[in-house]
């Protein structure tokens, strides 16, 4: 159809007239009861322009049964009366009428284009902004590939779906019209009509069920496949060494099959309501021409009036097509709401307020693990299973259900942007945002350059600013594309150590870089955060050497506590574990040392020549 805008195109599509700016005071409270709700949100929040495309589409579809009445008055009273000039004058209203109503199209366009766009913009907006609110429970409660799947396809499948609100309503107009102008012609012709378009439903009904059903499967098993495929991509490092590769590429493609199979459902049902959309209107021309042309040879109507009729119900044509398609149209789009109103439910299980937080610095004690954060100390958590340490750290941090003790109060009765306030978790593969490399480290603190230079260099990270162009002013792409893992992790570290929180929980910030460029990260580490309290993760020897204090962790319990040189007198299994870790890094090539090579440690200099 005219009208259908590709989801590509919705939102740079800059000739329309971007209606970004509509929402300038956000996208306001979607009504997320029910999918159907959520569409009438989104055709409430622009009435304005919901009012306009329906008066448009109205006189456009109006227009249009225009021509047919003008043509036959320019057989009746000009060819067969024997009249050029009104035959002229016929024709030239018929030019007219064309005319004025390709400009109306246009006006019409326009507005439904735009009507679109802004339920495009809004619903990203939401879902941006409970992406947001969820946080660190998005993982938790909802895959990646239906966070993807929204995204790409139900975006722009809802948008579509408001194409009804003008059209449509302008169809269903031009049927009645129809019907009053054929009953003034023979009312047999007008019961034909009235009779023949509710008769055309009913083949579509069922369809309509049937797609809403097929193609629900169909997105709920894409979601879940663009998940498996993420997490395929992701780590297909771990997979080739466990030699799980083959078997999780079996499940893929058995999954892809199943896919295919539904999308084959969805097609079959869409080619039988694409076919109805064409052939039933023709079947309806037929239906309706045929009485109208007997009507004709028996004398009872003129032959501009059988011009006429069969023009009128050529019109038909058009808002019949449409109305099959707008309930496809709306049946897919009640599917994609239904996903963006289960996203937009989600809960992310915090509280707005809660107990007061100590007034200053305390100790930090996790049950679960026997994890104790002295308040003012670097203490490192060495454990033979990094994930153990991870998880201790999400308690900790407040990313998972925890039991954890900030003094005297549980951790998770404070309000949670008061611990996001004063507890960090510095994950190593957080993600980077593209921007200025200032914009990068900076965070919602904003530090100045000289905070930002002290980072970077406790980092180890001054060498990366320096083979920047443009020093802080410098790009960095999304994700650090344009950096070395190595050089990327270090930029993590600085941001983190320019946040400076009370309490910084750090995952293994080392395990990208050479053996040099460990031994300075960890020594500005320590540097930097003298004095306030701060967990890492690792088993490095050169991380351990520096802490105050080493939890050994074994099942995910602390095993032993102590200093580092310590530990590995007293306490084989640490010694063991650290050796272990110490050949694992001589070794070469590595996975680690292969990816941090070139880095090397930066030559002293003073910080502020590196500022351009």
């Amino acid at each position: 159809m005219s009208d259908s805008l590709p989801l590509s195109s919705a939102p740079g599509s800059c000739k329309y007239g971007a209606t970004v700016h509509d929402l300038n005071d956000g996208p306001g409270t979607p009504d997320i009861r029910s999918a159907a709700r959520y569409l009438c949100w989104l055709t409430a929040r622009q009435k304005r322009r919901v009012a306009t495309g329906a008066v448009l589409s109205i006189v456009w579809m109006l227009m249009l049964t225009l021509q047919p009445y003008l043509l036959s008055r320019a057989v009746d009273d000009g060819l067969r009366a024997g009249r050029p000039r009104t035959l002229v004058g016929w024709t030239a209203a018929i030019l007219v009428a064309g005319l004025l109503n390709a400009g109306i199209s246009m006006l019409r366009h326009r507005t439904m284009t735009r009507l679109r766009m802004d339920a495009t913009f809004r619903t990203v907006r939401v879902v941006i902004r409970q992406s947001v609110r969820l946080g660190a429970a998005l993982p938790r409660l909802v895959t990646s590939g239906e966070v993807v799947t929204i995204g790409i396809g139900d975006v722009g499948q809802i948008a579509r779906t408001l194409t009804f609100v003008g059209p449509g309503i302008g169809s269903l107009i031009a049927i009645g019209t129809v019907a009053v102008l054929l009953l003034s012609v023979s009312p047999l012709l007008a019961a034909v009509v009235l009779l023949g378009v509710p008769l055309m439903a009913v083949p579509v009904g069922p369809l309509l069920g049937r797609l809403r059903g097929a193609e629900t499967r169909y997105r709920e098993r894409q979601g879940r496949l663009a998940a498996r495929f993420e997490d395929m991509v992701g780590g297909l490092r771990v997979l080739n060494g466990l030699g799980g590769k083959e078997t999780y590429a079996e499940r893929y493609r058995h999954d892809s099959q199943e896919l295919r199979a539904d999308g084959y459902r969805v097609g079959a049902v869409t080619s039988w309501l694409q076919s109805f959309g064409v052939g039933l209107p023709t079947l309806f021309l037929a239906a309706v021409t045929w009485p109208a042309a007997r009507l004709a040879a028996a004398g009872d109507i003129t032959v501009g009036q059988l011009i006429a009729v069969y023009g009128y119900v050529a019109v038909l044509v058009f808002p019949v097509q449409f109305l099959v398609e707008s309930g496809q149209d709306i049946s897919r789009g009640l599917v994609a709401s239904a996903r963006v109103v289960r996203f937009l439910a989600l809960d992310p299980g915090t509280r707005p307020d809660g107990a007061d937080a100590p007034g200053s610095p305390t100790v930090l004690r996790d049950p679960d693990s026997g994890v104790e954060l002295l308040p003012g100390r670097l203490t490192v958590l060495a454990c033979g299973r990094p994930q153990d340490a991870a998880a201790a750290v999400d308690r900790l941090g407040r990313f998972a259900a925890t039991a954890v003790e900030w003094g005297t109060v549980r951790l998770d009765s404070l309000a949670l942007s008061a611990v996001r306030d004063r507890i960090l978790v510095a994950d190593n593969e957080a993600a980077l945002f593209a921007g200025p490399l200032r914009e990068v480290l900076s965070g919602r603190h904003r530090p100045d350059d000289q905070a930002l230079l002290a980072a970077l260099e406790a980092a180890a990270a001054l060498d990366v600013l320096r083979g920047l162009p443009d020093g802080l002013d410098s790009p960095i792409e999304a994700d650090g594309r344009n950096l070395s893992g190595g050089q990327r992790q270090r930029l993590r570290l600085a941001r983190a150590l320019a946040a400076d929180p009370e309490v910084l929980l750090a995952v293994e910030p080392t395990s990208a870089v050479d053996t040099h460029t460990e031994a300075a990260m960890a020594a500005g580490l320590r540097r930097a955060r003298a004095g306030r309290t701060t967990l890492v993760t690792g088993v490095s020897p050169l991380l351990l050497d520096q802490a105050d204090t080493v939890q050994y962790l074994v099942d995910g319990r602390v095993a032993a506590t102590g200093r580092h040189r310590d530990l590995l007198r007293d306490h084989p299994g640490y010694r063991a574990l650290v050796s272990r870790a110490e050949a694992e890094d001589t070794a070469l090539p590595t996975p680690r040392r292969a990816e941090a090579e070139g880095t090397a440690v930066p030559a002293p200099h003073r910080a502020e020549e590196t500022v351009r």
